[in-house]
């Protein structure tokens, strides 16, 4: 735990460079806005956010977690000491639940207004690319963390298992954002399993039941078992219209300024 950060920025980094390679030499669609404007807001949104929450919450979840652990706070703390739950059990348990967590986080996200003025920032987008993985209102970042720390703290969560999920989430959320389209043999069986590009993108689409599904993040289980899975949309993936229809220019989605406003419009 005490190299945290390199494992976290090392595997951020290596995603995002293979990520956005593998987008420069065979990308899937092209974008309707000039992508040096839309990474500038992106990116700096990213920088934007995590200061913010950095400044708002300035104490990590793997922090909370080693605290938790020491004070015997949380289930899994307290199953320990009582059953001698093994470690690699508390991890797995840690992992689904923390999974299917962001998932109805995401759904709520989605489904109240309030939340859904936040997180329209992130599908206003109109081309989706690694870079939209990333862009998320800070607000809506520092909420998530909130979530996150109240989850890892009445769960007893472990430290080692805040950091796989955190490195995880992080990672496939660059993957499946990814303006990439896999070879059928590779994309057909990995959906069994994994949200992939295809997949995703239909959440991103301009209509509305599409957009309103595959919520998951990482596995598609949580889509299939709740009930919000869509295998196929009413377009083709290289005819999907991304984006939300009432921010179609790439004013309302190339300045920092308009993503940092958008909720308050």
């Amino acid at each position: 735990m005490t190299n945290e950060v390199w494992w976290r920025l090392g595997f951020f980094f290596s995603i995002l460079v293979i990520m956005m390679l593998l987008e420069w030499r065979l990308p899937a669609r092209q974008s309707p806005i000039k992508n040096t404007k839309r990474w500038l807001a992106n990116f700096g949104l990213v920088f934007t956010s995590s200061l913010f929450a950095r400044l708002v919450i300035p104490i990590g979840l793997t922090a909370v977690a080693l605290y938790n652990t020491e004070q015997n706070i949380g289930l899994f703390n307290q199953l320990q000491l009582t059953t001698n739950m093994p470690n690699w059990l508390i991890i797995v348990l840690s992992l689904l639940l923390l999974d299917i967590l962001i998932y109805w986080q995401h759904r709520l996200f989605h489904k109240v207004p309030m939340l859904w003025r936040l997180h329209k920032v992130h599908h206003a987008d109109a081309h989706v690319d690694t870079s939209t993985g990333l862009r998320f209102h800070p607000i809506e970042i520092v909420i998530s963390i909130a979530v996150k720390f109240v989850a890892v703290t009445a769960l007893g969560v472990p430290a080692i298992a805040v950091l796989i999920f955190e490195i995880t989430l992080n990672g496939l959320a660059l993957f499946n954002h990814a303006n990439i389209r896999l070879p059928n043999a590779i994309e057909k069986p990995l959906r069994l399993i994994l949200m992939t590009q295809i997949l995703h993108r239909i959440h991103h689409s301009q209509v509305v039941n599409e957009t309103n599904s595959n919520y998951g993040f990482s596995v598609i289980w949580w889509d299939k078992l709740f009930n919000s899975y869509k295998g196929s949309a009413e377009k083709s993936d290289q005819n999907l219209n991304i984006g939300l229809v009432e921010y179609p220019g790439a004013k309302q989605n190339s300045s920092l300024l308009s993503l940092l406003t958008m909720p308050f419009k």
